[in-house]
């Protein structure tokens, strides 16, 4: 019979009651054995893991290193004479560009400068006068010293207040814009007795075991460029007179350029008398451009034996200006840099460097006097 007091559905008890085991839980804890073998399984693990993360530490650290050091050692600057933008290059320097220029050795003088210089309007004239202060020896100017007209008052504020830093030790020569003014009267006016040692603006000097020669190459004013000028007879006699076993000749338009200008034909009596007297070097400038050639001949020949090096250093200060048709014998053309041209003048050799505003070598060079 059916107790009427037991739940619905529940069945009755057929005997005593026994304990109930509790289901297992997850708080429950393992057996010690299991938990030994957990915590051991644990630290195993760790201390991989450790070692692992101490391996790659010191991985990391020494990559940092490696691109400390590639970091630390820049890239070449004298590469953006090649790279895009407002320089052009165009040839091949002659030895590898270097970042700055070296010292040259005790007791070979030094003679640094270059043409085309001073605008009161500009300030690139005065950051190639910065490259003045920074380097021994003797200063020369290529003409144009002061624009637009070489006037007193040009000289005083335009030159003065940037390349005139160096006038206790620079030797000039004219060029065109400093005869706009009659008589050279202001070029001759700042410069004094160190532009026209014997009354004339065309001198020479020894520098060194070197003779040095400045030129005037605005011709007509001038009174001529000729054999049979004034300039040209006192040319022959100079040359005839120096026992230098090398000689260098300064002076303003170049008997030949890949420039705006192009080749000076009037200049051509100086290359004569020059190359019969077996010079070395002219450095000019009136391009505003710098530009290397092969040694050569009057004539434009190939002549490495006894030919002329010419240089046109166009870069003190006025505006740049970029290249024509290439002239023969050009070895390297470089068009939107300031700067100025170094020279070191060893006994029977020469080094040269073009150093530009930014520091950058971008050409560099030796050669040997005849």
């Amino acid at each position: 019979m059916t107790d009427p007091s037991a739940p619905t559905g529940a069945s009755a008890p057929t005997g005593p009651s026994e304990p109930i085991e509790p289901e297992p839980t997850g708080s429950e804890p393992e057996p010690t054995s299991s938990w030994s073998r957990l915590v051991a399984l644990g630290a195993l693990l760790f201390v991989a893991t450790l070692a692992i993360l101490l391996g790659l530490g010191a991985v990391a650290q020494g990559s940092g290193r490696g691109t400390a050091s590639s970091e630390s050692t820049p890239t070449p600057r004298a590469a953006q004479v090649t790279s895009a933008g407002p320089t052009m290059s165009q040839g091949a320097p002659s030895a590898p560009p270097s970042p700055s220029a070296k010292p040259a050795p005790s007791g070979d003088p030094v003679l640094i400068g270059a043409g085309d210089i001073a605008y009161c309007d500009r300030e690139t004239d005065s950051e190639t006068a910065a490259l003045l202060a920074g380097q021994e020896g003797t200063v020369f100017t290529a003409g144009d010293n002061a624009y637009p007209d070489g006037t007193p008052e040009q000289f005083v504020d335009c030159y003065g207040s940037s390349w005139g830093r160096e006038l206790a030790r620079t030797r000039p020569a004219p060029g065109n814009h400093d005869h706009h003014t009659a008589d050279l009267a202001g070029y001759l006016g700042y410069f004094g007795a160190s532009a026209a040692p014997d009354g004339t603006a065309w001198y020479s000097y020894d520098l060194g075991s070197w003779h040095v020669i400045m030129l005037d190459a605005t011709c007509d004013a001038a009174g001529g460029c000729s054999a049979d000028s004034a300039q040209g007879r006192w040319l022959a006699a100079d040359l005839a007179s120096s026992d230098s076993v090398c000689t260098l000749a300064v002076w303003h338009e170049p008997r030949f350029s890949s420039g705006e200008h192009g080749n000076a034909a009037a200049v051509a009596p100086f290359w004569d008398a020059l190359y019969a007297a077996g010079a070395d070097l002219i450095v000019n400038g009136h391009d505003h451009d710098y530009e290397r050639f092969a040694p050569q001949d009057p004539s434009g020949a190939a002549d490495p034996g006894r030919g002329i090096r010419e240089f046109v250093v166009g870069t003190g200060g006025a505006e740049l200006r970029g290249f024509g048709a290439q002239a023969a014998n050009s070895e390297l053309r470089i068009a939107g840099i300031f700067g100025v041209i170094r020279l070191v003048l060893h006994p029977g050799a020469y080094e040269w460097s073009f150093v530009a505003t930014s520091g950058v070598v971008p050409d560099a060079g030796l050669g040997k006097c005849h």
